[in-house]
């Protein structure tokens, strides 16, 4: 394999099409090696997941399993205790010594960066791509203003011939989903076609994973 490793977290709670379009989007604007899915398994920054990590875990492997360059991480689900970043990002530069990391984020998840656990090192171990949508405002100042005016790059080709300390802003096509108004959906008896992977519906349908916490099943 060569070309950047991109790295995307998260509680995928559930994994739906916006997940997915900005992976794909980066996949190959970008020219990355693989993007690898990382479902959390206890994160410690927001509440407990609605789906439980095997779940969540399946519904991430269902969803990509028919994209090249797509591949599945299950480190943090099996790994005891809460689950950071930061200790993700050690272990994938101990296994990877000589390949670029980027870390991919919404502007959402990099706006609060500063609340992760040892997040000052994150990027002396990996490139921060951060997926830009319309309404989001990149910061001009503060201790992120300060990131971006040491880190920030204009060329894509960075991300390839260094191994970390980038943070390269990615313009990203606006999808208006977020798994907070999906689980919305699905706990309120509503069918999430269309929002969520055929394969992915069927495990929620299946397994009511998250009906259980409405009154209907989706």
């Amino acid at each position: 394999m060569s070309g950047p490793i991109g790295i995307f977290g998260g509680t995928f709670d559930p994994i739906h099409v916006g997940h997915l379009r900005t992976g794909f989007e980066l996949l190959q604007e970008l020219a990355l090696g693989e993007v690898r899915w990382i479902p959390a398994g206890n994160p410690g920054h927001r509440e407990a997941p609605l789906a439980d990590p095997g779940l969540r875990l399946a519904m991430v492997r269902a969803a990509v399993a028919d994209q090249p360059g797509f591949v599945v991480d299950d480190r943090e689900v099996h790994r005891t205790g809460i689950t950071y970043t930061v200790d993700t990002l050690r272990e994938l530069r101990a296994e990877h010594p000589t390949r670029s990391l980027c870390l991919l984020l919404g502007m959402d998840a990099f706006l609060g960066l500063p609340k992760w656990r040892e997040w000052q090192l994150i990027p002396q171990l990996a490139h921060l791509v951060v997926a830009h949508r319309p309404g989001w405002r990149v910061p001009q100042d503060g201790v992120l203003g300060e990131l971006l005016a040491a880190h920030r790059s204009h060329h894509r080709d960075d991300l390839h011939t260094t191994l970390a300390g980038r943070i390269y802003v990615h313009a990203v096509t606006q999808l208006e989903v977020s798994s907070t108004g999906l689980r919305d959906i699905i706990v309120s008896g509503r069918d999430p076609r269309f929002l969520v992977p055929d394969p992915v519906r069927e495990i929620i349908r299946d397994t009511e994973c998250y009906a259980r916490h409405g009154r209907r099943r989706p």
